[in-house]
């Protein structure tokens, strides 16, 4: 679906965006991950052809990213942009007609989307008459009309309560079971938890972490495991530390003691064991330690703008 071969982006000497390559696969949804001024927002604004990149190059199912290839990406900044003096059905059929829908079929879909999002009894209402909540799904029912095959999103979930973030977790679903693409920039890592598929995080303007988002968390599992079940005594082989931790008891193990030998020391021992699990990190602890302490950085002058090149070049988020 979408190739990032090698992509850097320089703001005068600063490196913005520094030898990126991720590949975003057709159906999943995929995470976007950084701190303020790791360099997304420049990374999204070349996938979406708004700026060029210097270097490196942008594929859509396998051709340069130009022509029609753009056409079949949608993209929600951000910074949200909606005519505030339209009638909330006018403005999305304008935006379908700006994709090249047509008039009735602009219509259509923007009645359909507006269903989708429970928002048909506001279809008439002046887009300024909504509430921030709701204006923020009207926004994305403008990202959604005329089914793209990309859908970009940045920081989607902002503004919403939890039953319109409920909405529009079953929206994504339904797209992605659709065949729908999903590039997810948000801060919310309980989200990529719960839907995305794989992951990059950017740092600086370099890549520091890539994968499916299990195997991210997995690299930064602690040497310890959290069983559940009875007591567990101690002096059991292997265990240099125990913790009481939800319920259950977190055994922090000797250097060099596998999780299986521990296992077999407890079942020994005549602990009943009803559950034994390696202690992985939430992503959201992953992300914390990996922008703390720099991991993956390269060294180089690279990094993100300062204040005034921010400023002057429409940011670098």
């Amino acid at each position: 679906m979408l190739e990032i071969r090698s992509v850097r982006k320089t703001y005068d000497d600063r490196v913005v965006v520094n030898d990126v390559s991720f590949e975003v696969q057709p159906g999943e949804i995929f995470a976007l991950l950084g701190p303020n001024g790791a360099g997304k927002t420049t990374l999204i604004r070349m996938i979406t052809d708004i700026i060029k990149p210097d270097g490196g190059q942008i594929l859509m199912n396998g051709q340069p990213l130009a022509g029609s290839g753009r056409t079949k990406i949608s993209y929600l900044p951000e910074e949200r942009g909606l005519y505030r003096k339209v009638p909330v059905l006018d403005a999305l059929s304008y935006i379908g007609e700006l994709k090249d829908m047509g008039a009735a079929k602009s219509r259509a879909a923007a009645v359909a989307l507006l269903e989708e999002f429970g928002l048909a009894a506001w279809a008439k209402k002046q887009v300024s008459a909504l509430s921030k909540g709701m204006q923020q799904k009207v926004q994305l029912c403008s990202a959604l009309i005329g089914d793209p095959e990309l859908l970009i999103l940045d920081e989607p979930f902002s503004g919403l309560d939890p039953v319109n973030v409920q909405i529009l977790e079953d929206v994504l679903r339904r797209r992605r079971a659709a065949g729908t693409t999903v590039i997810l920039s948000t801060h919310q890592m309980n989200k990529v938890e719960q839907q995305c598929d794989r992951a990059l995080m950017i740092n600086r303007g370099h890549m520091v972490l890539y994968g499916t988002v299990r195997d991210i968390r997995q690299q930064y599992a602690e040497h310890a495991v959290l069983v559940e079940g009875g007591e567990v005594p101690g002096g059991v082989a292997g265990v240099k530390a125990m913790e009481r931790v939800n319920g259950g008891t977190k055994l922090s193990l000797e250097r060099g003691a596998a999780a299986d030998q521990v296992l077999r020391a407890l079942l020994d021992r005549g602990v009943t064991v009803k559950s034994f699990a390696p202690v992985v990190p939430p992503l959201e602890d992953v992300f914390v330690h990996v922008v703390n302490t720099g991991a993956g950085l390269d060294q180089g002058r690279s990094g993100p703008p300062t204040v005034d090149e921010e400023l002057a070049r429409g940011g670098a988020r």
